[in-house]
């Protein structure tokens, strides 16, 4: 490069431990890959498998068709339920249509739906904390047909009308900021002294890794980069994380974004990554700002996680293959 961003400044990265794919994200692209190995192309995906759109290309040049309809899927053919999970209706139009289905749902999201199966089973009113519209809290709502509300805020706590405020409980979406989910279930105990919480949080232990990795990091920076793509709950909340410790934060998909703009300056540049983007993105962004004078590129202490979900049965093959997107380390 001609023009270096750091100026004289000898600048150093350093690397959030944990980043990047989590167990369920692994297990869900590795559910498609052994479904076409198996069984060929084409193999239809509802939704995107996962929320990155470099592991979507991928799948999809492999011979992966996304969809959001099943009425697109021809009879008889496979489908492939993303990691978000699906609603009850979704499932039952799946077995009205005659397709084969391989469920990629994570299992700490099946965990939810579970609770909730059992919350109304018990005659509970539910209240769901979670993100309008993600696909997630779509499925995890459509659990049921009755009976379940959702609320982004405290202000939404205040303003929601229960018809039995002692016969509640509440779920939490997976990906939700730890601290964010905090406030709003806390308020909810406040106005609901006896809601019914979950057995365990439901803020998936990835999650709560990622984010607990960038509150040690960001005050150790200048800039904060997060991998990720816009549509993923967990990158944006880990760049949330970051810029509330008072660090300038930034949300990119891949190392293209990256605005030397943002480098004038920064003698610390933390990296980490969501749970949804391969570590091949993260390598691909220290290349490119080493060539914009980075020389140090360090890898934090952090939590070492070792979580493996088993496959659904019918996808044979060796269990220990793991995925082979961004397989490259750093």
């Amino acid at each position: 490069m001609n023009v270096l961003p750091f100026g004289h400044i000898k600048p150093e990265v350093l690397l959030a431990q944990p980043r990047g794919f989590c167990a369920g994200v692994d297990r869900a692209i590795e559910i498609v890959e052994r479904a076409l190995d198996q069984f060929g192309a084409p193999i239809y995906v509802r939704h995107e498998i996962v929320h990155n759109q470099y592991v979507v290309d991928d799948l999809r040049a492999k011979g992966a068709i996304f969809i959001e309809d099943l009425k697109d899927v021809p009879s008889g053919n496979t489908v492939v339920f993303s990691a978000h999970g699906v609603s009850q209706a979704v499932r039952a139009e799946a077995g009205t249509l005659g397709l084969t289905v391989f469920d990629a749902t994570c299992p700490l999201v099946t965990k939810v739906h579970v609770e909730v199966a059992k919350m109304r089973a018990d005659g509970r009113e539910i209240i769901m904390v979670g993100h309008k519209g993600h696909p997630e809290v779509e499925g995890t709502m459509g659990q049921t047909d009755a009976g379940i509300h959702l609320v982004e805020t405290v202000e939404d706590v205040n303003r929601l009308v229960v018809r039995h405020p002692d016969k509640l409980a509440y779920v939490t979406q997976t990906t939700l900021s730890v601290d964010d989910a905090a406030e709003v279930t806390g308020a909810l105990k406040a106005r609901f002294p006896d809601i019914l919480e979950p057995k365990r949080g439901d803020i998936c232990y990835a999650t709560q890794n990622r984010q607990d990795s960038v509150k040690f990091m960001a005050p150790q920076c200048d800039l904060v980069l997060v991998v990720g793509s816009p549509s993923s709950s967990n990158s944006n909340r880990l760049r949330e994380v970051a810029a509330r410790m008072g660090v300038e934060a930034h949300l990119i998909e891949n190392a293209s974004e990256l605005d030397p703009g943002w480098l004038a300056g920064k003698r610390r540049v933390g990296i980490t990554a969501g749970a949804s983007a391969p570590e091949l993105l993260v390598t691909e962004l220290i290349a490119r700002l080493k060539e914009y004078g980075v020389e140090s590129v360090r890898k934090l202490s952090g939590v070492e996680e070792n979580v493996r979900f088993p496959l659904p049965s019918g996808l044979g093959g060796n269990a220990e293959r793991g995925s082979s997107i961004g397989s490259i380390s750093s």
